[in-house]
């Protein structure tokens, strides 16, 4: 066991958390427009894993690419950016606009400018309701599986094989600008939950919950179980 017990179920109480408010975001916006007009991407559902796969893939590229030149003015920014947007949609679900997007600044300046660990989680609970409010309606069960087969095997080359990923993931730690839950404890100790590991099985539950309603909430349990197997 990497964590002590009570550490271990903190972290996997927060993922069904995250899952669970993420659904409720998506419920929120199944037939509502996005805060501020947003306008989600133009995808065909059956076809539209290739296009969020291919964003995923030029994420990474630019990443690793401010990771190299250690541009860490400009990946903080980029960050700071991303949780905004984010954010709005998500807390939109709960707030009025105006509110959400205050909230949002709040929420990444206490994450990117002056790091803050309660604060930190408490937006990632939220995070992730945000993207897959987006990009929920543009998938089809078939496309958001697919989507999660692509990521499984993009996973295991870029952390086995090339090890990029891992590289990343130290640069971000070192940095401590990262999108996951952390629970830091002891001492130097910290258990960590990266957010592909939350942002992923929200949007397939979310695509369940879009096509099959009520019974998709069966899916954060076996997950949350799965997890903490």
């Amino acid at each position: 066991m990497k964590h002590n017990f009570r550490i271990m179920l903190i972290l996997i109480s927060l993922f069904l958390v995250a899952q669970l408010i993420g659904l409720y975001v998506v419920d929120f916006f199944m037939e509502k427009d996005l805060p501020y007009n947003i306008e989600r991407p133009k995808f065909e559902k059956q076809t539209s894993f290739v296009q969020i796969f291919l964003i995923i893939i030029l994420v990474t590229v630019i990443a690793l690419v401010l990771a190299k030149f250690k541009a860490i003015k400009l990946w903080k920014l980029w960050f700071f950016i991303s949780i905004v947007f984010v954010l709005t949609v998500s807390l939109s679900a709960f707030f009025n606009e105006y509110i959400a997007g205050f909230l949002a600044l709040v929420g990444a300046f206490f994450k990117i400018v002056k790091p803050n660990v309660i604060i930190h989680n408490l937006s990632e609970l939220f995070i992730y309701g945000g993207l897959a409010a987006i990009f929920v309606p543009v998938l089809s069960i078939f496309s958001i599986s697919m989507l999660i087969l692509l990521i499984i095997g993009y996973d295991m080359i870029a952390v086995w094989k090339t090890k990029h990923m891992i590289k990343l993931a130290k640069f971000q730690g070192r940095l401590k600008v990262f999108s996951g839950l952390l629970i830091p404890y002891g001492k130097d100790k910290s258990a960590i939950l990266g957010g592909g590991d939350i942002g992923f099985p929200l949007m397939f539950s979310g695509v369940v919950l879009n096509e099959f309603g009520i019974i998709s909430l069966i899916i954060p349990v076996i997950v949350t179980l799965s997890l903490f197997l």
